[in-house]
């Protein structure tokens, strides 16, 4: 299959969804299929992977975004020889998959993995008006009635797409993770090189440092728990806008020696510092498909989370982690003492872990990637030949008349 993936943003953009689009690319690729990959240009970054089709725009203040409302012409006729298209985002790449692509006859599928009114909370306020839920349950139900299938990465996102009033068919199809580097992470590092002993309970979190993540939330608990359990570690690894704030409130809350700022790291770097930790805790309430959390119990890692849409259809509760309820700090505070004191139960739960994230394992999502493909191709072709056959019925009763 000739497989054109359309997305708002790519490399060298760092997110979920960047990483599930270049993943997905590999796997697909070494199935045997031509992928290619639809986007604008970022002008100071140089593509090291093939089959990359930018076309110019302007960035969006300092978002990291570049956008436009059409494509180049190569980009357009290039596009309409896709045996399928995949949209990643909906609001640019969406629009222009409908204008390019229906009227030829090539499947559309989308994929929503972001939950936009909360991001546009996070990170546009001006624009919050402008992706609030009313709008929202406006434009998304009509976008999904024009596509040949609608894809959500978690049974919660799915739900969340019907209370928007989507009526589309939604299959739930998980973003896949290449489990092997973290349950076979090789080289190991030293505790002590980020100040914590091996006798310490340490515990990570690994994403982006943004207000939606709930990260102020998690360093309140995480001061709770400390008064009970002093030995108590906290390892956060990423970047963001948030940084300078959080370290401000360790500081200010006395916990400095107790928590360690990574900042970015390579992503192949990650099973390394997965292998650092005891658990791993996020109060995150807006992820679709919480990668990171997938990554860890890859790692063998039992996980605490909060009860929303991606985390708590990730995570089951007393099983491989602990759900809270939202904001229920005393909770969230009393669930990081008892996956921090009670050993046995934390490491019996990381097994578990390991064992229940190989089903997101990529190769077994790609398959069913491949499936989602075949089946939107199959029917698009079947109705087609429905119509010609009628049309040609028609013809010959005419033609005898």
């Amino acid at each position: 299959m000739r497989i054109g993936m359309m997305a708002d943003v790519y490399k060298p953009h760092i997110s979920g969804v960047t990483n599930v689009i270049a993943l997905t690319k590999t796997y697909l690729e070494k199935a045997g299929h031509e992928v290619f990959v639809f986007t604008f240009k970022d002008q100071q970054y140089k593509d090291d992977e093939k089959n990359i089709i930018r076309s110019a725009s302007i960035p969006v203040l300092d978002t990291g975004f570049n956008i436009n409302w059409r494509y180049t012409r190569e980009a357009r006729n290039l596009l309409r020889t896709m045996d399928v298209v995949h949209v990643h985002h909906p609001f640019i790449s969406g629009p222009l998959a409908i204008r390019y692509c229906r009227k030829r006859g090539i499947p559309i599928i989308f994929t929503n993995h972001t939950r936009y009114d909360l991001y546009a909370q996070a990170y546009l306020p001006a624009m919050a008006e402008a992706i609030s839920e009313t709008v929202l349950e406006a434009y998304l139900p009509g976008f999904c009635r024009a596509l040949d299938l609608v894809i959500a990465p978690s049974a919660g996102m799915r739900d969340v797409l019907k209370g928007f009033g989507v009526d589309s068919e939604i299959l739930v199809v998980p973003n896949g993770v290449d489990l092997k580097p973290f349950q076979n992470p090789g080289k190991r590092m030293e505790r002590s090189k980020f100040g914590f002993s091996d006798e310490d309970i340490l515990l990570i979190y690994v994403g982006r440092l943004g207000p939606e993540k709930n990260l102020n939330f998690l360093l309140r608990a995480f001061a709770g728990a400390l008064q009970a359990y002093p030995n108590l570690g906290l390892m956060l690894v990423g970047e963001g806008t948030e940084r300078e704030n959080l370290q401000d409130r360790v500081k200010n809350s006395g916990i400095e020696s107790r928590v360690y700022f990574t900042g970015l790291v390579p992503y192949d770097s990650l099973p390394v510092y997965l292998g650092l930790a005891d658990a791993f805790v996020t109060a995150s309430v807006t992820e679709v498909h919480p990668l990171s959390v997938i990554e860890a119990m890859a790692s063998g890692l039992s996980v605490l989370g909060i009860q929303s849409p991606g985390v708590g259809d990730t995570i089951i509760d007393n099983q491989t982690g602990y759900l809270v309820a939202e904001q229920d700090l005393a909770a969230f505070t009393a669930k990081l003492v008892r996956i921090s004191t009670d050993h046995e139960k934390r490491k019996e739960m990381g097994r578990q872990a390991q064992i229940a994230a190989e089903q997101y394992d990529i190769v077994r999502t790609t398959q069913l990637m491949i499936d989602c493909y075949q089946r939107v191709i199959r029917d698009k072709a079947y109705r087609k030949r429905g119509w010609r056959y009628k049309l040609n019925q028609i013809t010959h009763k005419w033609s005898k008349t």
